[in-house]
């Protein structure tokens, strides 16, 4: 894994421990709803940041008897969680809360201290925000935002990122319904913003999990990096490069396997070295490339075409 990604992470639990402890101390006090969501939603918040912690941590680990293929995939797994827990927890209860306070409307005391605790905690989910925002950046490339969050392969980025993104958005909408509760004299105000809090939260929970299914699932690696094991494919010896099939375990974990047509006037041994040759540069130039399949396959490049290259 990163290194980056667990800073990012120990910055997000931090801020968010900090925050959750803050707003339900508001809320105690103030008898907000949207305040009390915004509470629960950092706590969840904060476990996520945990989930996300003990998936790298399995991740990590090397291959065994039982899994060949290693343990990269168990933070896609628990990404998924992640997301299943921001729709269940945070979306559910902002949700439950807001429709309570509705029906229910129960004036806010003290909302000066809430506006405190909800403009340090922005300023906490900012700085968080940031640093995630940092990483995410600098392996977007010439990549659109949008493009680069549907493209990544690092699922600990893009959910600290959103639920960051989120959490600000919703500090915002708390504010608004506090206000609005202040000038009209409405409490329900206070209700509404609860229940669009959950709403946002649900809408980020579902494209995290929809993410996170995908590479649960098996995705295959970036077009460019397909292109490149082509290249480091194509020597002398070798006839046609056919299909080229890539998986992701992690994102830093890559399987590859080519069909490759070899000369067939080479010996055993020449294929043998040419196979090696084509390790050695794979791994030189893609790091993440963690395991390398050739497959010799007659006419492979006619078979396939020269272009083709995902699963």
């Amino acid at each position: 894994m990163k290194p980056g990604n667990n800073r990012v992470l120990i910055i997000a639990l931090a801020a968010n421990i900090g925050i959750a402890v803050a707003k339900f101390v508001a809320a105690a006090i103030t008898g907000s709803s949207a305040m009390l969501t915004e509470g629960v939603h950092s706590l969840v918040d904060s476990t996520n940041q945990l989930l996300l912690m003990y998936g790298q941590k399995r991740a990590a680990k090397a291959p065994d008897a039982m899994h060949p293929a290693g343990y990269g995939r168990e933070l896609y797994f628990w990404s998924f969680v992640v997301a299943l827990l921001v729709f269940a927890l945070g979306a559910g209860v902002s949700v439950y809360e807001g429709v309570l306070h509705i029906l229910e409307p129960e004036d806010a005391v003290s909302p000066l201290i809430a506006y405190a605790v909800l403009a340090i905690a922005f300023a906490l989910e900012a700085g968080s925000t940031l640093a995630a925002f940092r990483e995410f950046n600098a392996a977007r490339g010439p990549k659109s935002w949008w493009r680069a969050l549907t493209d990544t392969k690092d699922a600990t980025i893009v959910i600290v990122l959103l639920e960051n993104g989120a959490a600000m958005a919703g500090i915002l909408l708390a504010a608004v319904g506090l206000g609005l509760s202040q000038i009209t004299g409405d409490p329900r105000f206070d209700g509404i913003a609860s229940v669009l809090i959950g709403v946002l939260l649900a809408v980020v929970a579902i494209f995290l999990a929809r993410e996170a299914k995908g590479l649960l699932i098996g995705e295959a690696a970036d077009p460019e990096l397909v292109l490149g094991l082509r290249r480091a494919a194509t020597r002398e010896g070798v006839m046609g490069i056919g299909e080229i099939m890539t998986l992701h375990n992690a994102p830093e974990q890559i399987v590859a396997a080519l069909n490759v047509d070899f000369d067939d006037r080479l010996t055993a041994g020449d294929v043998e070295r040419i196979v090696d040759e084509i390790e050695t540069a794979v791994q030189a130039e893609f790091p993440s490339v963690t395991r390398v399949y050739i497959r010799p396959h007659e006419d492979a490049g006619m078979k396939f075409g020269p272009t083709r290259g995902r699963l």
